[in-house]
């Protein structure tokens, strides 16, 4: 074991200077030296713990374009020779009476090429709106602008394009924008910069967030749920809230301010125009309608690789990113092992050829470990029915957000310290409305009553600990072991894969920005299939 770890450090020392990577390699440690002793970075006093949403008149959130040309362009894996391009053409209406736009009226083009101003391909897809519809006195309805999804195929790997999009009949063609195509899944390929944000949001700290991201020039975004928050308002707009029910106790239901959805496809334009997004919903995007109808929004804003990987649902899918498998999982649908999403995630992670893509990386938005006294143990029901199943084929790294701060844990199994097990990671500080959050569970007088953290899908299955330091108590007394770093400011993530065994995760804060090194954490995550062989099914 000695010497394994030994080679592993020169391993990582010769690849730094090969790629010419200018830091010191004996300042970064990595997950071999773990499990590592908790630390806390109590939090800083001198920033402030959130901040108010921007309006919807600030730059980067008004509508911009006239009639029917595009804006609001995002793209999205598909599959490693294929690529979604979606964007919106029409005026949203917000109102008592609204009359939805006819999605016939204009076509679906997208129009690429190789070359700046010479696109000799040509695709076309489907148009659609949606309603968001409250019969309640008082309660505004809205229905969206006619949104597109085109498939781009046949698309070569490492490749730039240049496309357009819009319809041509009509002379209403966006501007030309840019994209470059990833590896093709192998193990000696992988992303450039993949970058993770958890509930983002439409704040001051959202923006600060998203300038820093695109400071990091990534080749892919996972969005782990939580987007626009478009429900902390009323139907009528105004201002936004931190806290919905305390400040609207009396409506009939949970309310959305859908034009938000409009300005957050703006805000985010200039990045995921030209960089693919890869989503999963959280629990903001629940969006209930009076007749039962949730989600309405999510499913047909975004375009994921669903059909794709075999699921049949936009809640959960998998992708491969060049050497990477990513899984998507749905914390706000059917994860029970008795469900589909469970049999699916099942054949899916058989399907996972380790020789080609070694990483296997699952998200979803709710974290089953965590140390904050918001949501903890909020879905003990989801970890109980899945988790064994991803330490059985390998996990390398989860990521999740919903709670509104940074945590990185020691490798770990049923609350178990675990070499084999996965490193989980908690990105939920993208700069939402809500704010940061600052309390753990194990500060004095901090820990939550069993009936506290209540999840909005799923069973309640808070527990007791049967074993170790917080034997026979809902809360531990001091940071628990398998929690190695916590921090509660805004930020994002950035994944960096060297190669089939090492990957370099780095915390960026958003309060160092302005400073040479912006890593508030930072560790080279190691995979190691042969000493897990025996535990896992596959290598």
């Amino acid at each position: 074991m000695g010497n394994s770890r030994n080679i592993c450090v020169i391993s990582v020392i010769l690849l730094v200077i090969i790629s010419n990577v200018e830091v010191y390699v004996e300042s970064i440690p990595t997950t071999l030296e773990g499990p590592f002793k908790p630390v806390t970075t109590k939090f800083d006093k001198s920033l402030r713990k959130g901040s108010d949403d921007l309006p919807m008149d600030h730059p980067r959130l008004r509508r911009n374009v006239t009639s029917m040309f595009p804006e609001q362009l995002s793209l999205s894996l598909s599959s490693p020779s294929s690529m979604w391009v979606s964007w919106v053409t029409g005026k949203a209406q917000i109102g008592l009476n609204v009359t939805p736009l006819d999605p016939k009226t204009v076509a679906s083009e997208v129009w690429y090429g190789k070359e700046s101003g010479k696109y000799t391909m040509k695709a076309t897809g489907k148009s659609m709106v949606y309603s968001q519809l409250y019969p309640f006195e008082g309660l505004l309805n809205y229905t969206s602008g006619i949104i597109h999804h085109v498939n781009i195929d046949g698309l070569v790997p490492k490749t730039k394009y240049y496309y357009k999009c819009g319809d041509s009949s009509l002379a209403a063609m966006s501007k030309e924008y840019t994209f470059e195509t990833l590896p093709l899944p192998s193990p000696n390929n992988y992303p450039r910069r993949i970058a993770i944000i958890g509930d983002l949001g439409l704040t001051s700290n959202s923006s600060t967030t998203i300038d820093h991201v695109i400071e990091n020039d990534p080749s892919l975004i996972l969005m782990i749920g939580d987007l626009s928050y478009a429900n902390q308002y009323l139907t009528t707009g105004g201002k936004g809230a931190s806290c919905y029910s305390c400040a609207f106790p009396d409506a009939p239901i949970r309310e959305t301010y859908q034009p938000r959805w409009d300005g957050w496809g703006r805000f985010m334009e200039p990045l995921i125009s030209r960089v693919p997004m890869m989503v999963i919903e959280g629990n903001h995007e629940i969006e209930p309608q009076a007749a039962g109808i949730t989600f309405k929004s999510f499913l047909t804003r975004f375009s994921v690789p669903g059909k794709e990987s075999g699921s049949n649902s936009n809640f959960f899918y998998s992708f491969d990113a060049a050497g990477v498998h990513f899984v998507m999982l749905g914390a706000y649908v059917d994860y029970n092992t008795t469900g589909y999403q469970y049999s699916w995630l099942q054949e899916d992670l058989q399907k996972v050829n380790r020789k080609v893509t070694p990483w296997l990386v699952a998200v979803w938005h709710s974290p089953w470990y965590n140390s904050y006294s918001s949501h903890y143990q909020e879905f003990e029901c989801m970890r109980l029915e899945m988790e064994e199943l991803l330490y059985q084929h390998g996990v390398d790294i989860v990521f999740s957000g919903h709670v509104h701060a940074y945590e990185r844990m020691n490798r770990v199994y049923n609350y178990i310290l675990d070499p084999c097990g996965p490193v989980y990671i908690t990105v939920g500080d993208g700069g939402n409305i809500e704010k940061i959050d600052v309390e753990h569970a194990d500060d004095p007088g901090k820990c939550p009553s069993a009936s506290d953290n209540v999840p909005e899908f799923g069973s309640v299955c808070h527990l007791n600990f049967t074993s170790g330091p917080a034997k026979g108590k809902f809360c531990w007394d001091a940071q628990p072991e398998w929690s190695a770093y916590r921090e509660s400011s805004f930020g994002h993530g950035i994944l960096e894969v060297v190669n089939s065994s090492y990957a370099l995760w780095t915390w960026h804060r958003n309060q160092d920005i302005y400073k040479g090194n912006s890593a508030g954490d930072q560790i080279y995550i190691v995979r190691q299939p042969e000493l897990c062989l025996r535990n896992h099914c596959t290598s």
